[in-house]
């Protein structure tokens, strides 16, 4: 073989051996074996001694096109969304293709570094020169031999509202984009956000493409463009495809009219994506006290069957100063606004930044079983929950079977009489 990983745990969504430690085979760029003390050898074997082996995160929500772009032209003085919405379409005009691709492979760099191999990015189409759509075309040209890069063709500023929106999405979706989006509750009335859904939706079951809109970010509980887009998603028969990314509306909506809502997404088969780091940030802030947490109601979907995925959204963008490409960062805001704080919970966390955004994506090969890609984090924690609450290091990342990046445990040497030489921040009992 050509790697071993031995001494793995395994999350509870790949089914570890009834918490055995087992080892992992790779071979030819696929996993061939994993069991409890393979009995082989390989040219390279790393020693997991009981530490987690996940398959890589994903991040189902990402803006490439404008990560690393913090402080262009200026800085976001509100914090805003509105602000940062009017910042990014003051940076457009002066944007290169040279600058888009060069920050978007630095973040690549970083996400990679950070076990984080699968993203979906919705990049803008409202800008003629699909500039932004060129760039990170050749991006996902470039990384493909190690990270799989999504790209949702993107009306930032609404496909109606936006004179020739439609048109250039269009473009981009012949140019290679994979996925179309929308912005429904940008336009200019809720019945033209409605019609953008019903257009948008229409359009992606004549070319038999995925969905995933930006739906309802917005504290007004009146926001109901994913009851439009669930009930197109039945009528058009995009069962299975569709997405609504962040749904902040809904932590507004009062408990009756949810109670409807969520089996009719159900039913649909319409995912959501929550973005806790930027939802916490940039919702609620009309509010004085009591203030609203913004994020949607991701336990309550997740009881209802839905499937749940948690998205970075922005990293040092117009949007977001902070960031830096970590989904178990993501997962560990994700778990404290969500007051997901039960073991049950805190696992379902970990999920959503793994194998539910994986799904979402449609990506084949997924996990850590025989067959599968061999695309693996081996994390400095023993389990999903500790490994959220040290953001713990990852000893290790593996892509298309070759380890492309290694980082040392995090160890703390101490200088105290009578105490131990060095931490590591992890519960040792006895």
């Amino acid at each position: 073989m050509d790697l071993i990983i031995r001494r793995a745990m395994l999350p509870r969504s790949a089914a570890s051996q009834d918490g055995q430690a087992v080892d992992i085979g790779i071979d030819a760029g696929r996993i061939v074996a994993v069991e409890p003390k393979l009995a082989a050898s390989a040219a390279e074997e790393i020693d997991a001694a009981g530490s987690l082996v996940t398959p890589p995160f994903v991040d189902p929500h990402f803006h490439m096109d404008a990560t690393l772009s913090y402080g262009l032209p200026r800085v976001n003085a509100s914090g805003t969304l509105l602000e940062g919405i009017a910042l990014w379409g003051e940076l457009k005009p002066d944007l290169t293709q040279e600058a888009l691709v060069g920050r978007a492979l630095q973040y690549c760099d970083w996400a990679v570094a950070r076990g984080l191999l699968a993203i979906r990015s919705h990049v803008d189409v409202c800008d003629p020169r699909l500039l932004a759509v060129e760039a990170l075309l050749e991006v996902k040209r470039r990384v493909a031999p190690y990270l799989d890069l999504q790209l949702v063709a993107f009306p930032q500023d609404g496909i109606l509202r936006s004179a020739g929106a439609f048109e250039n999405l269009k473009r981009a979706i012949a140019m290679g984009v994979d996925v179309v989006g929308g912005i429904p509750h940008f336009e200019r009335t809720m019945a033209d956000g409605a019609q953008s859904v019903r257009l948008l939706c229409e359009f992606a079951a004549e070319q038999g493409l995925r969905v995933d809109m930006h739906c309802d970010e917005s504290d007004d509980p009146l926001s109901r463009h994913i009851e439009t887009l669930a009930a197109e998603t039945q009528r058009l028969g995009l069962q299975g495809r569709v997405t609504g990314s962040h749904l902040t509306s809904m932590h507004s909506m009062d408990n009756y009219y949810v109670s409807k809502l969520l089996p009719l997404m159900r039913e649909s088969g319409v995912a959501a994506i929550a973005n806790p780091l930027i939802n916490i940030t940039l919702q609620g802030r009309s509010d004085t006290y009591p203030k609203r947490r913004g994020m949607t109601r991701v336990p309550e979907m997740m009881a209802a069957g839905i499937n749940v995925a948690f998205g970075h959204d922005c990293v040092m963008d117009p949007w977001y100063s902070l960031g830096s490409g970590d989904m178990l960062e993501v997962a560990h805001m994700g778990l404290h606004v969500a007051q997901m704080t039960g073991v049950d919970g805190m696992h379902a966390c970990f999920d959503a930044v793994t194998v539910n955004a994986a799904r979402i994506l449609g990506l084949e090969g997924y996990g850590v079983a025989p067959g599968c890609a061999a695309n693996l984090v081996l994390l400095d924690a023993r389990d999903p929950v500790e490994a959220i609450r040290l953001r713990a290091a990852r000893l290790a990342v593996v892509s298309r079977g070759k380890v492309v990046s290694r980082a040392p445990a995090a160890r703390a040497a101490l200088s105290l009489e009578g105490r131990p030489a060095q931490v590591d921040f992890k519960l040792h009992r006895g």
